[in-house]
């Protein structure tokens, strides 16, 4: 494993860090073994959220007797001073440590949202109260919006930015050399594209080769994406065919694709929306087409129940239409 240090926190990362999204859907022995051999092939970062439902209480079981050997990094949506306070509380307890190694506000969607945040009685003033103190040491934030990332660049408030960053999406690029220039940490999020692209090795090698970047962190579930994933930082470059292989499938995705990220969940009608587009994936482009359609009949719900009410719109951070792309994969599985 190579590592990084994360900008001006100090911190000295394995380059592929630990996703905590998936998880969520893991019991509790099997996440023990998964973080074991993480830190096994030396990764030590390790990023989840409140909002990953039971994901932070999971990794805080699995970090027993290994808190000195990992940094923890965990984020939020709350806007205000009050609300953050509560939040950092919840993720101490949940985690079972005293401090936290890298504390972010989570998914900043809009300026207004950015502005309340650092404003008069914003969250901002709890994460730095708390930092004075010791249980928050760094201060990050993360967010789908380039926006959004350059402001908060403009200021010295943050040791480090979270974007998405892969061979399909590099808007990023631009704004990492930036933050490197500054000395703030880069987090790749969603490096393989929600796992719209399934060559993990590749997909990461690729965005490795930025030397903007200081970390990325795939989600794992399991301990067979942990090898696949710690081999992408053994520093051996992809291969023009390699290269070549994994732009084009880029080409292929396009932009209009579900990352997987679970934000426009739940569904009023019950409809797992992100299984729905993965299906279709595994249909369309895996040429897995009868293996995706045995797994499709089985859903007691399916992309035919939605009744367009929109609210999962409302929530995508990346504004896709959602409603018509549900349609699509109901026309594929007729």
């Amino acid at each position: 494993m190579q590592y990084n240090l994360l900008g001006k926190t100090g911190m000295n990362v394995s380059r592929i860090g630990f996703g905590g999204i998936p998880i969520q859907h893991v019991n509790e022995d099997e996440v023990k073994k998964i973080v074991s051999k993480c830190i096994g092939a030396g990764i030590n970062f390790f990023d989840t959220a409140r909002g990953y439902t039971v994901s932070e209480e999971l990794l805080g079981k699995a970090f027993q007797g290994k808190r000195d050997r990992v940094y923890i990094a965990t984020k939020t949506m709350a806007r205000d001073r009050d609300g953050m306070m509560s939040e950092v509380e919840i993720s101490l307890k949940n985690l079972q440590t005293d401090y936290i190694d890298l504390y972010q506000f989570h998914n900043v969607g809009s300026l207004d949202e950015y502005d309340k945040i650092m404003g008069k009685g914003g969250a901002y003033e709890a994460l730095e109260k708390l930092q004075e103190e010791g249980v928050v040491r760094h201060i990050g934030i993360t967010s789908h919006k380039l926006p959004i990332m350059e402001k908060a660049l403009e200021t010295e408030c943050f040791a480090t930015i979270q974007f998405p960053l892969s061979v399909v999406e590099r808007q990023a690029e631009e704004i990492f050399k930036t933050a490197h220039e500054k000395n703030i940490g880069t987090i790749a999020m969603k490096p393989m594209a929600g796992g719209a692209l399934r060559d993990g090795r590749k997909a990461l090698k690729f965005i490795l080769e930025s030397p903007y970047l200081s970390i990325a962190i795939p989600g794992m579930d399991s301990l067979d994406q942990v090898s696949e994933n710690a081999e992408a930082a053994d520093g051996i470059a992809l291969t023009e065919d390699e290269r070549s292989e994994i732009v084009k499938v880029a080409k292929e995705l396009g932009n209009t694709f579900c990352r997987r990220c679970g934000y426009c969940m739940p569904c009023p009608q019950g409809v797992d929306i992100p299984i729905m587009f993965l299906m279709e994936g595994y249909y369309s482009r895996y040429d897995l087409k009868d293996w995706a359609v045995t797994r499709y009949n089985n859903f007691k719900v399916k992309a035919d129940a939605c009744k367009k009410c929109g609210i999962c719109e409302t929530r995508c951070p990346y504004e896709l239409p959602i409603r018509d792309m549900l349609e699509k994969v109901t026309e594929v599985f007729k």
